[in-house]
């Protein structure tokens, strides 16, 4: 299980022109495959006049789940070298967009993987690049009286609560690093009446 993994802190662009055709790359970060597919839709809606929408994504910190889409350009000519780009940055968690304005001279399959390419290249270059830490989330149950326990772990480890709901039985979802998860479980159930929930 990677520690580190890198993708890109927000939207960036290029733009590549190759014998009249014009080549506009978006790159976009995104946690999910629905995220990614509504960043597509996005495009598609907003250059509907355009020839070709093209489209790669690669998700998950092992950088295991991935999709490309060549959008009716010949196969193997698009979606494969902008992941390609994707993969040669060493990214994930981020899709890239590219959209073709067809320029009236054919560019033939290697033209067309080239300025894919480079198009998807240049939105990279454009990115300002993050190397973040792999998160993991513990939630867990405690009784209202071990609430002053709870909160000062919290505090000292410096943990982002995302969920917390206080009453007879309270509740909480913490996060934290990856790594640090195993030690952060033991020292929670040394807790009294705190009981960890599997995900």
């Amino acid at each position: 299980m990677a520690d580190f993994y890198k993708t890109i802190e927000g939207p960036s662009q290029g733009i590549y022109k190759e014998k009249m055709s014009k080549f506009l790359a978006f790159a976009c970060p995104v946690a999910t495959a629905d995220e990614a597919r509504a960043v597509v839709k996005q495009y598609q809606n907003k250059y509907h006049d355009a020839r070709h929408v093209c489209w790669a994504y690669m998700l998950g910190t092992a950088r295991d789940e991935y999709l490309s889409s060549d959008n009716g350009e010949p196969s193997g000519t698009a979606g494969k070298p902008i992941l390609g780009q994707i993969n040669s940055f060493g990214l994930t968690n981020l899709i890239i967009v590219v959209v073709r304005y067809f320029g009236g001279i054919k560019l033939g399959t290697s033209g067309l993987i080239g300025a894919y390419r480079e198009a998807a290249r240049l939105a990279l270059d454009a990115a300002t690049i993050l190397e973040l830490h792999e998160q993991a989330r513990q939630a867990f149950t405690f009784p209202y009286l071990a609430m002053n326990d709870v909160m000062k772990l919290v505090k000292s480890e410096g943990l982002r609560v995302t969920e917390q709901a206080f009453d007879n039985v309270c509740s909480m979802t913490i996060e934290t690093d990856a790594d640090k998860l195993p030690a952060l479980r033991r020292r929670l159930a040394d807790i009294s009446g705190l009981s960890l929930i599997d995900p």
